[in-house]
């Protein structure tokens, strides 16, 4: 049942009382808007899509986003929290953070994304803000009670860029470590021991930033990561470069690297060295591409992804990223190790003369050529154990 009575001049005041359903209130400035309020609602009751907005009555975008710092970011991998509240911190000054949640509409954040778009012309940072209110909307309706859909479920992202390739080519490397020395640089011997200890282990800035020598098994030859980026524990050999490093740095706190408190310090000091050796376009992230490209042809995919912290084996690919002129040299290895010729036997496809088996017996397999009108078209293999045993034909 609706009432609507006059409370005074332009004032209006609707009132619904229905059975299974919680009251609601609202005044207006005339009695045909009052009427048309109340025939939504009605509407919605009977068709069995009414919500109570009454626990998001006038709460805005920012009351939503400043809650959500709170309770939310800390509980997020701790490599990911300064960027979540970087981002957090300008979505407030925009003036969709003024709107109540409940006027919010999908077109508003799709003319958001465009506007963002077209100022920052970055589409993985765009991407990155709308992911961070979508999931604003999906933990308000889980667990805070709110009574709206999420109006992101229907917004187009910006195409994710194709990932990152540049990798050290030539002396780059030997100039980088040259520029660390540049009178801008402020921490260089923290900037070093971070450059050498990312080629060698390919953490991530804020793995090494977060490191402490609890964590550190030097004797052991391996890190224990509790604090990595995307939330996961993991252990890291250290080859002999990255034991070096370590050893030679002080211990004085607790922290590994104590020259630097943030990743964006060590940015600004990585973009110094870089201007001062005239490398263009080097990010710092860049060199756990260069790590994991120098590991990943010595180890099973599956391996890289354990020392690297990735969730995916489709990482590997990712950061993987060899050159045209190493992918020809490994196709060439490959060839030479599966092929030996015969002796005096031109334009002859071999095969390998012994293989050794785990156990330690060597089995010999002897090479054939290819066409040879002997074989009659058959592939003859015979294996010959180390050991008094009878020699096994096989056909």
């Amino acid at each position: 049942m609706a009432n609507i009575q006059k409370r005074g001049e332009y004032q209006y005041q609707a009132d619904i009382r229905r059975k299974g359903f919680p009251r609601q209130t609202q005044t207006f400035l005339t009695k045909d808007d009052a009427e048309r309020w109340v025939r939504k609602h009605e509407g919605q009751m009977d068709e069995g899509k009414f919500r109570d907005l009454r626990p998001v009555a006038k709460l805005t975008l920012g009351d939503a986003l400043d809650r959500y710092m709170d309770e939310v970011v800390p509980t997020k991998a701790v490599g990911g929290q300064r960027n979540e509240r970087n981002r957090i911190r300008l979505l407030k000054k925009h003036p969709l953070a003024k709107r109540e949640l409940s006027t919010l509409q999908s077109s508003d954040f799709a003319k958001y994304r465009n506007e963002r778009t077209a100022q920052v012309g970055s589409a993985n940072t765009v991407r990155l803000e709308l992911a961070l209110l979508s999931h604003l909307y999906t933990i308000g309706k889980k667990e805070w009670n709110w009574p709206l859909d999420n109006p992101l479920k229907d917004v187009r992202r910006p195409s994710a860029p194709e990932g990152r390739e540049r990798r050290l080519r030539g002396d780059e490397e030997a100039r980088l470590l040259s520029g660390v020395s540049d009178e801008r640089v402020r921490q260089p011997v923290w900037l070093e021991a971070c450059i050498r200890l990312s080629l060698a282990t390919g953490l991530r800035a804020g793995e090494l930033l977060t490191l402490e020598w609890s964590q550190v098994d030097l004797k052991g030859g391996v890190m224990n990561l509790t604090k990595a980026r995307n939330g996961s524990k993991r252990s890291v050999g250290l080859n002999l470069e990255a034991v070096r490093v370590l050893q030679n740095l002080p211990r004085s706190t607790e922290k590994v690297i104590k020259g630097y408190h943030e990743t964006g310090k060590l940015d600004c000091d990585f973009k110094a060295a870089c201007i001062a050796a005239g490398l263009l376009d080097l990010h710092f992230h860049d060199l756990r591409h260069e790590a994991a490209t120098r590991l990943a042809p010595h180890m099973m995919p599956q391996e890289l992804a354990k020392i690297m912290g990735w969730k995916t084996l489709q990482m590997a690919m990712r950061y993987y990223n060899p050159t045209a002129q190493e992918l020809a040299a490994r196709m060439r290895a490959v060839e030479a190790a599966r092929s030996e010729p015969l002796p005096g036997a031109a334009n002859a496809l071999a095969v390998p003369r012994a293989i050794e088996l785990a156990s330690g017996t060597t089995v010999g397999v002897p090479a054939q050529r290819v066409g040879d009108p002997t074989t009659s078209n058959v592939i003859r293999v015979q294996f010959l154990r180390e050991m008094p045993s009878r020699t096994r034909a096989i056909a």
